[in-house]
């Protein structure tokens, strides 16, 4: 994916970080060009000077923060499956490479945590046209490689099967990035996003096993001694 230039301050930097935030809070659709340049007090076209477009703009949030979460997947993927020397690597492994490349990286923004997951779960909610085009071409390449991953550690699952189970992990993720605040409000504990994404694993791991039936152990009869 292309290298991004982020400035660390300036009338862009301002800019950029007016619409992380809209885009976090409001989603992508809602928030126009006057809105994020009303909020920093600058003129519309201001946007346009330092981003080209509404779609440049949007863009830029985009490949800024989901580059490294996208990146970082594929490494873990193919580290573990360097380490499994060809064969199928454990399901929560992969489930790990997937998931927790989230954690550890809303202190390199200028985001709070909260707003920092809801807008990654934002970006990974919209899948349609308005996608800057290397976005789309990583998002593709992580999906098959690790539905690739998948199929190979449940290889009693069909392909139409297994699809639609990490679809629905996926779309769980999504959920849990932006509406955490309904976790938070539902038990007396107050769980980290560390925590909850490992609930995450574990539950999903749970639906992607969902029919598959495990071996039984052989159990190893006596030992009998021959005598030549």
């Amino acid at each position: 994916m292309r290298e991004l230039t982020i400035p660390e301050s300036g009338a862009k930097r301002k800019l950029l970080d007016a619409a992380e935030q809209l885009f976090a809070e409001k989603g992508f659709e809602v928030v126009a060009i006057r809105d994020v340049s009303q909020a920093v007090k600058m003129n519309a076209a201001s946007v346009n000077y330092h981003f080209g477009s509404r779609a440049g703009l949007l863009a830029t949030v985009i490949l800024h923060y989901a580059t490294p979460i996208h990146e970082e997947r594929l490494a873990r993927l193919e580290m573990a499956e360097r380490k499994g020397g060809g064969k199928g690597i454990p399901l929560e492994e992969i489930l790990e490479a997937l998931i927790q490349p989230l954690l550890g990286k809303s202190n390199l923004n200028n985001l709070s945590e909260r707003i920092y997951y809801q807008l990654v779960g934002r970006i990974f909610t919209d899948h349609g046209e308005s996608l800057p085009q290397p976005y789309s071409e990583v998002f593709l390449q992580v999906n098959e490689r690790f539905t690739r991953a998948f199929a190979k550690a449940l290889p009693e699952i069909s392909v139409e099967d297994l699809a639609a189970r990490f679809h629905f992990i996926q779309g769980a993720l999504i959920h849990l990035l932006t509406h955490q605040s309904l976790l938070l409000r539902s038990g007396k504990s107050r769980p980290t996003m560390e925590a909850s994404l490992e609930r995450l694993i574990r539950f999903a791991a749970v639906g992607l096993r969902d029919g598959v039936t495990e071996d039984a152990p052989v159990e190893k009869a006596p030992q009998t001694t021959f005598n030549f």
